[in-house]
């Protein structure tokens, strides 16, 4: 028996039996003189009822800016100011997650405040309220007026699972959470936030003593009230399906585009695509063939990345994030705006006459290097160079004890014991060929869901394109088009010329995103 299948039948049997036992994460550090508890409850976004969208994210962020049983929420800050400690709670599809964070010789005055909120929570109406109006500010106003890249992202998750638990923001959607009563948020926390199912997770130089308490104090939360619903399914899309979003005075056209990912981290193949997607895109990193044509050669935007997971708000964190681990899983790829013709106009007099922006070329552009990757795969120096990169990349995940604990619980949400360790050891064993195969395996360009918010004056223009299969031109200032090279010239009128199987594409006005499922 060869040493990488010994190694993945020792990590199934350790995966297996940590299943039974699933309510711990030990990360030991004894010289480490800080103590992270994470407490994450199996318990996210999915479990909104039907018309109170937004529940779960409320009732969290509520525990967690709000008092206790014997202290307010300002008495709190005021107690632990001296400490220098923290704490925050993180909301996604399918966990919730406490995050609290405290020197060692301050540990035990501080865990009175962390019982204190997980237990016996206050719900008190003036926390309730201030949670609620700041969340409907966002789900209102916030998400359409603050960054149309991850308007776009919201936008296309939104097409990916309508009609499903999926498919609403975490957030929520107006009317959920304008519905939602602090009576409400109580019951809500009392049948879903409860000890069977949370995993407590801890990191530092904790005794035994102390592990003994927190897992008999979290032993009192209430017994699980409601079934947890089943994560809903990624739709599949008939061809090409476009959604514009119209939005009054918007900058450029920012899009996003992908399709269902039937796999997760808990699949070995995953380290495969891991392989191929960093070469097409890592996230916020220059060397991708996504980044490479249309912002190092064309200069049409700020960063194009591709993605084979949810990345947790991609605007601010450079590196992924733990806490958001997902059962339905899917491919996107990241175009962040580029200009829309009102604005070429505007800069360029020699471009006065065209009618529609870059958004049509970028995407034929990104949707091309994918088929092109499909087709001809990567080769061995491409490989290597990659999975080289990836090994040690993968390593800055971990740099912070709270990240190495986030990755360790997330490891089990997936069955493994230790994603971080374990996908290095596959990475290390790979072949070209199995990067290759992976790639004709899950990826493809026929079939993909496509959410682009662009400015009012564009919308009309980008759908007539989409649907008469036009070939829009690349459009340059004369200036940046005499610098190019012949071969990039070459290349643009392929691009333009490239065929998309678009089968449908709709306007969708700017007011009416985000509406409430069906039926879940």
């Amino acid at each position: 028996m060869n040493r990488i299948l010994i190694f993945l039948l020792l990590a199934f049997t350790v995966t297996s039996l940590s299943l039974t036992a699933q309510q711990l994460v030990e990360l030991k550090q004894p010289q480490s003189n800080k103590i992270i508890i994470k407490l994450m409850f199996r318990n996210g976004s999915i479990s909104d009822p039907k018309g109170k969208e937004g529940l779960t994210s409320t009732t969290a962020a509520t525990v967690i800016r709000g008092g206790t049983a014997d202290k307010t929420s300002r008495q709190i800050q005021e107690f632990i100011y001296p400490m220098a400690a923290a704490f925050n709670a993180s909301v996604d599809k399918e966990v919730t997650v406490f995050t609290f964070a405290v020197h060692k010789d301050f540990l035990d005055s501080f865990y009175t405040v962390l019982k204190g909120l997980i237990l016996t929570p206050s719900f008190a109406e003036p926390d309730f309220n201030r949670v609620k109006n700041n969340q409907q500010v966002y789900v209102d106003q916030v998400i359409r007026a603050s960054s149309d890249e991850d308007y776009s992202k919201f936008a296309l998750e939104d097409l990916l699972f309508r009609s499903t638990n999926y498919q609403h923001m975490i957030a929520g959607t107006t009317t959920g959470v304008a519905s939602v009563t602090v009576e409400d948020v109580k019951q809500h926390y009392k049948n879903y936030f409860t000890k069977d199912n949370l995993t407590i997770g801890i990191a530092g130089a904790y005794t035994p003593a102390f592990l003994a308490k927190i897992k008999a104090d979290m032993a009192n939360l209430p017994s699980l009230q409601k079934q947890l619903p089943e994560p809903g399914k990624p739709n599949n899309p008939d061809g090409l399906q476009v959604e514009i979003i119209s939005k009054p005075e918007a900058l450029g056209s920012a899009i996003f585009t992908g399709f269902p990912l039937p796999i997760t981290r808990s699949n070995n193949d995953f380290a495969a695509l891991m392989v191929a997607n960093s070469f097409l895109g890592e996230h916020r990193k220059s060397y991708g063939k996504l980044y490479d044509k249309i912002r190092n050669v064309r200069s049409m935007n700020y960063g194009d990345y591709s993605y084979i997971e949810w990345y947790d708000n991609g605007g601010q964190n450079m590196l992924p994030q733990p806490g958001v681990p997902r059962h339905s899983n899917y491919f996107s790829i990241w175009i962040r705006p580029v200009q829309i013709a009102e604005g070429l106009k505007q800069q360029y007099t020699e471009l006065k006459e065209i009618q529609t922006g870059h958004a049509v070329f970028a995407l034929k552009l990104a949707v091309r290097e994918i088929d092109n990757l499909v087709k001809n795969g990567m080769t061995k120096e491409e490989f290597e160079a990659t999975r080289r990169f990836l090994r040690s990349y993968n390593k800055l995940y971990i740099q912070t004890s709270e990240k190495q604990l986030g990755f360790l619980m997330d490891s089990r949400f997936y069955g493994r014991t230790d994603y971080i360790k374990e996908m290095d050891a596959m990475l290390a064993t790979l072949t070209l060929a199995d990067v290759n195969d992976a790639i004709k395996k899950y990826w493809q360009t026929k079939n993909m869901f496509i959410s682009i918010v662009t400015d009012d004056s564009e919308a009309s223009t980008i759908k007539k394109a989409l649907e008469n299969s036009e070939v829009i031109p690349m459009s340059y200032s004369n200036l940046v088009k005499e610098g190019l090279p012949k071969e990039v010239l070459k290349e643009d009128d392929e691009v333009a010329k490239y065929p998309l199987n678009v089968k449908s594409v709709k306007i969708i006005d700017n007011k009416e995103t985000f509406k409430p499922a069906k039926a879940f």
